[in-house]
């Protein structure tokens, strides 16, 4: 009765990757700054530190002396790009050679033409932003005109932002839909993001209606070697949009609470199999906003948390947590950041070893993969014999 929970704490990264520098990313160390800028004391996180988060890299507050009682290490990025959909795919087994095209300059006339044609709708903005602004900026004249709010990041998405009473919900998916089927061929960008918001100028907020809408995988992913398996596969938060629905469904959690407890009550419900989580708001309500004390109560937060989810825990269990990105809160940048992330594996018969310094994500998803009786993965090598014995 093997069971893995497969955590992503999204854009938690731990330190540069060695080509960080070639992405614009240099000083960019999420744990390591965010720890810094906490104050002279650091980071109080005594679970985490228990696990072993403080001898994977120097966090401030972490100590290194407590000895670990799970396995810990760091893994490099090894495919091209710095978004969701890449660090996910990368953890279930797809290295990328070539990255998801961008859009420092916004998109082509001709493709905001023809998103415009089949939707029915004018466009505004149309360059790279943060949310927050580009509604801040362009919301009133959205409801004027009911055109669309289309806006990018430095990640390779297509952000489309609508008042959900200027523009119903389902209308708003449909033209992600539309805009998901123009964006092909050299424009097919990773994620098509629909972005309803509420409120009135000076007070808009955006809402849990958020949809991804992303490429299906270029290659089989871990969820179509445990689904060819007849293995069990229960999804939390965006996974399922991040792998176009391609071998997991998912129940979505707009806050780190509402996964911690969908993520406990997935681990009654799964007798075996793989339980898959992203946990989202480290990346999109404190790294996208530059929100540093948001980000250490978060941290806070995760590290209460650890008992009860250990306490799930059956006798042949894996919970790893890991990272798909960084997302530092501390630079100027409120885009993701290329780092190297980290990896804690606990369960009763973990060995508390070091994995070191592993050269892909995938190995993540070649262990799981090899624990769980599914066929290898295309990338990757499994530590299992490292962890298990």
């Amino acid at each position: 009765m093997r069971r893995v929970a497969l955590l992503v704490l999204d854009g938690m990264g731990i330190g540069p990757a060695p080509d960080t520098a070639a992405y614009g990313d240099e000083g960019s160390n999420t744990l390591g700054n965010v720890a810094r800028a906490a104050g002279e004391h650091g980071l109080t996180l005594p679970h985490l530190e228990r696990l072993g988060l403080g001898r994977i890299a120097p966090i401030r507050g972490v100590s290194t002396s407590v000895l670990p009682t799970a396995a810990y290490g760091l893994a490099q990025p090894a495919s091209a790009g710095k978004d969701s959909t890449t660090g996910h795919w990368e953890l279930c087994g797809i290295v990328l050679e070539d990255p998801f095209p961008t859009y420092p300059r916004g998109f082509p006339d001709s493709v905001i033409a023809e998103f415009s044609r089949q939707t029915g709708r004018g466009v505004l903005a149309n360059h790279p932003a943060s949310g927050t602004v580009v509604i801040d900026q362009y919301g009133p004249e959205h409801q004027a005109t009911g055109s669309w709010i289309v806006y990018t990041s430095a990640d390779s998405v297509f952000q489309v932002a609508a008042h959900e009473d200027t523009v119903p919900l389902e209308e708003l998916y449909q033209a992600c839909r539309i805009a998901r089927g123009c964006l092909v061929g050299p424009n097919a960008v990773s994620r098509v993001i629909a972005r309803p918001f509420r409120g009135t100028p000076g007070a808009w907020e955006r809402t849990s209606g958020r949809k991804d809408f992303s490429l299906p995988p270029v290659r089989p992913t871990l969820l179509d070697h445990l689904a060819a398996a007849g293995i069990d596969r229960i999804g939390v938060g965006k996974v399922d949009d991040l792998f176009a629905g391609q071998g997991i469904t998912s129940e979505h959690a707009a806050t780190n609470a509402r996964a911690f407890h969908l993520i406990e009550e997935g681990q009654k419900r799964l007798g075996s199999g793989l339980l898959f989580a992203n946990i989202i708001e480290f990346d999109q309500s404190w790294g996208h906003r530059n929100d540093v004390p948001g980000y250490v109560s978060g941290l806070q937060e995760l590290d209460a948390w650890i008992p009860r989810l250990q306490d799930t825990a059956q006798d042949e269990d894996l919970i790893i947590f890991t990272a798909d990105h960084g997302n530092d809160p501390t630079t100027p940048s409120t885009d993701h950041s290329r780092e190297s992330v980290p990896i804690l594996v606990w369960g009763p018969r973990v060995r508390a070893v070091s994995l070191g310094t592993r050269s892909s994500f995938a190995d993540v998803g070649q262990t799981i993969a090899e624990y769980l009786g599914a066929a290898p993965l295309a990338g990757g090598n499994s530590f299992l014999s490292e962890v298990v014995g």
